[in-house]
């Protein structure tokens, strides 16, 4: 017999329990840099250096930390769901956690790709400084999706949405389009458990939706505790 489908969409606030920051939580900053310095095509052709740097140390910063009760009790659910976890978070918390299914929507930290071509990926071993280059001849960057860029994999994410027994939405304010618009690939009558410690102001279904209003680390055990009855 097989397991009900469960869907897990994850933000910010899950990976800020372990110590990485987060971008809408800081006053409109990211470690002391505008979204527009760091995180944009435009800041990466005006600065390379700056940007690369930028992004060489979030990866240090993530994979010093450790996954937390939240990334562990979602492993949980995986006793009695088959379980998606899509997030749109780029550190690998999730599958050093040991989640065996993981959409990322805006790239990983754990990779790298050609600036020419967006399918040249090789793992990120070492920093990547101006000057190292790809097969291809485009200079390494970040596999990370910055914004004015397509998300690519937002179409391999809905179809497991719509397929969902119940979805649920751990540590984000579901304000970043488009992947706040996979909740309206919910179908009708399946549940939406939402696990924050405030409500998403960007949630409008028709669907039930519980609320567990704490942070992920005492939210998503909670959640376990209550799926697996």
């Amino acid at each position: 017999m097989s397991k009900p489908k469960l869907v897990v969409l994850t933000g910010a606030g899950i990976s800020a329990e372990s110590g990485l920051k987060t971008f809408r939580g800081a006053g409109g900053l990211w470690e002391g840099h505008r979204v527009t310095d760091v995180a944009t095509p435009e800041a990466f052709r005006a600065d390379p250096e700056m940007v690369l740097r930028f992004y060489n140390e979030r990866r240090h910063q993530a994979f010093a930390a450790q996954p937390n009760a939240g990334h562990l009790g979602l492993v949980e659910l995986e006793k009695t769901f088959d379980v998606t976890i899509i997030t749109q978070n780029i550190d690998d918390l999730h599958e050093r956690a040991g989640s065996s299914h993981i959409i990322h929507l805006h790239g990983e930290l754990r990779k790298k790709r050609s600036a020419q071509n967006p399918n040249l990926i090789e793992d990120w071993v070492e920093d990547i400084h101006v000057g190292d280059l790809a097969p291809d001849g485009g200079q390494w960057r970040p596999h990370i999706v910055w914004f004015g860029e397509q998300v690519p994999m937002l179409d391999e994410a809905v179809p497991h949405v719509y397929q969902a027994d119940v979805l649920v939405v751990v540590g984000t304010s579901l304000v970043v389009y488009p992947a706040a618009s996979l909740v309206d690939y919910v179908r009708p009558g399946k549940k939406i458990y939402v696990v924050d410690p405030n409500r998403p102001s960007g949630m409008y279904v028709a669907n039930e939706v519980e609320f567990i209003e704490e942070p992920a680390s005492t939210g998503v055990p909670k959640l376990v505790e209550r799926l697996s009855v």
